[in-house]
């Protein structure tokens, strides 16, 4: 009779440890080892530009495009902002501008200094930067930005009447800005290359 006891015991422990492992299975899966997956938004740029994810550099993962987003909006401000330098100077945003960039930056200000004229920009805020595309060139990653913002701006002449703009009224802009960045470099910056009407 105490046989048959411990055979029911012995088989509701196997229960026991059968239920165990089948909740700690669905909890922490089968498989092991990193398995890195491109975000689908990216998929098929990756695809086009025939691309692997393999060192953390060229991976341009989510946590990656978080950490870009907040310093491209940074460098949207900065140099929307260093436009209005009535100096003709773009100092703050030289860093941050490809030579092509910086120097249409730099005639479109002497351009508007010759004229006499100067801009007042105040900048409300930025209320969206979005990812369009990121590719990867050679040794360069570049990626695409679609902002959209509000911004007071006009362009006043020597005796200060307004030549174009509203001082008043707040102006949704859209704009979309390529970013560059050299992979090999240890250089952290990216370059703002190419804007897009």
């Amino acid at each position: 009779m105490s046989y048959s006891f411990e055979y029911i015991d012995i088989i509701l422990l196997a229960m026991i440890a059968g239920f165990i492992f089948l909740r700690l299975r669905g909890i922490l899966g089968k498989k092991t080892g990193f398995e890195g997956k491109i975000p689908p938004q990216f998929e098929k740029e990756f695809q086009k530009t025939n691309i692997t994810p393999k060192p953390v550099s060229e991976n341009f993962d989510e946590v990656s495009q978080k950490e870009f987003l907040k310093g491209a909006k940074i460098a949207y401000e900065t140099i929307i902002t260093d436009f209005s330098d009535s100096d003709n100077k773009l100092i703050a945003s030289k860093p941050l501008l490809s030579k092509k960039i910086y120097d249409q930056f730099k005639e479109a200000l002497e351009d508007r200094a010759n004229k006499g004229h100067f801009a007042e920009i105040t900048f409300i805020g930025i209320k969206s930067a979005v990812i369009k595309t990121h590719k990867k060139i050679e040794d360069s990653l570049e990626v695409t930005v679609d902002f959209v913002s509000e911004i007071i701006t006009c362009i006043k002449d020597k005796d200060k009447n307004i030549v174009s703009g509203d001082s008043d009224k707040i102006k949704t802009v859209y704009d979309t800005w390529v970013f560059s960045k050299d992979i090999k470099s240890s250089n952290p910056n990216w370059l703002l290359i190419n804007t897009i009407t």
